[in-house]
């Protein structure tokens, strides 16, 4: 085994300028900014894979580029010099710290001269290949389980496009439920109390007495997430309650697993899993959107909320449509787990498997 050597990076490595593409015309060779793929034109820049390092705006996010492709002028893309790995390259580049390198105190920028003298240590090419290629086989774990999750929060978007209506009879429906859906308001099917906000010398970032609820900052991943307590009660919400946001942005909904204090921002709603996830829909499709047209700030009321007008199934076939999507949350939940636990292991390898 040779030791690493110390190496700048344009000792192992050549930077090369992109260039504005509209005088191109369309075609199927992909043009890449800072923020990934944009267009598709009829020349290539290089015939050559490359790493795409940004030159302006975005500089910490490097890319893979499969030859041929084109980059704008924003973006750089580096070619390995002779015995040099192109995936090492590009594993390596991810290990940066390019913030560091910012030479702009407005918006982030590198140079060339700047990139060719970071100083890194390399071992030789034959281990350099062995590091790419592990490190790319984890991408590619990576990629594909992006997609496993991707594809079952969209499956999640459609079942809750056609399993819920604004009709007597929604587009899907299971085996064995016939009856119109009834139409009613929602106070009529769950209970709604509105927050008000507690004394602001009563806050605190450590955990004390209650765990206070303000807006959607408090909410994550459709759950109550503690950040402030308060020593003052005000309006509470029970373990189980539906949190739905009163204020900008207005008509996002999660569950707390935790007795809590609701701020202005808030309301709670005692409803089943069903109206829970009716009021996930809405969200969806913007319904809360028109209660703020013409307003300079978004928010929605009392009287929005319990006289909006909702179309709901009889108790059973509710609770069918309900442990559907519970299930589905389920399922979401563990791939999206497999994902951060795969992106922890990129992490650790990268952090261990360069000096």
């Amino acid at each position: 085994m040779f030791d690493w050597a110390q190496r700048m990076l344009g000792e192992i490595s050549i930077v090369n300028s992109g260039k504005d593409y509209k005088q191109l015309n369309k075609g199927n060779i992909p043009v890449y900014g800072t923020g990934g793929y944009m267009l598709s034109v009829d020349q290539y820049l290089s015939k050559n894979d490359a790493v795409g390092i940004g030159r302006k705006g975005t500089i910490d996010h490097p890319q893979y580029l499969k030859a041929p492709f084109w980059t704008v002028d924003t973006l750089f893309f580096m070619t390995v010099r002779e015995n040099n790995n192109l995936h090492y390259l590009y594993s390596l580049f991810q290990k940066i710290n390019w913030k560091k390198y910012d030479e702009s105190t407005g918006l982030p920028s590198l140079s060339k001269k700047t990139i060719n003298n970071i100083s890194v240590k390399v071992p030789e090419y034959i281990e350099q290949k062995r590091i790419g290629n592990f490190i790319s086989q984890v991408d590619s774990l990576l990629s594909l389980q992006q997609r496993k999750a991707k594809q079952l929060k969209l499956l999640k978007k459609a079942m809750l496009q056609d399993l819920f209506t604004d009709k007597n009879v929604p587009k899907l429906r299971f085996n064995g439920f016939d009856a119109n859906w009834i139409q009613c308001k929602l106070e009529k099917e769950a209970l709604l109390t509105m927050g008000q906000s507690p004394s602001g010398s009563t806050y605190s970032d450590q955990p004390s007495t209650y765990i206070l609820v303000q807006g959607n900052a408090d909410l994550k991943n459709g759950w109550v997430k503690p950040r402030i307590w308060t020593t003052q009660i005000t309006k509470l919400a029970k373990k189980g309650d539906i949190i739905i946001t009163v204020r900008a942005p207005a008509g996002k909904v999660g569950r707390t697993n935790f007795d809590v204090v609701l701020g202005r921002g808030v309301a709670s709603i005692q409803g089943n899993d069903f109206i829970f996830y009716l009021l996930s829909k809405m969200d969806m499709n913007k319904y809360w959107k028109k209660y703020a047209a013409g307003s300079t700030f978004e928010s929605i009321n009392s009287n929005d909320i319990k006289n909006t007008r909702v179309h709901v199934p009889n108790l059973p076939e509710q609770n069918r449509i309900a442990n559907l999507f519970l299930r589905l949350d389920d399922l979401i939940r563990f791939q999206q787990n497999k994902l951060n636990n795969l992106q922890k292991t990129k992490q650790f390898l990268l952090q261990n498997m360069f000096i």
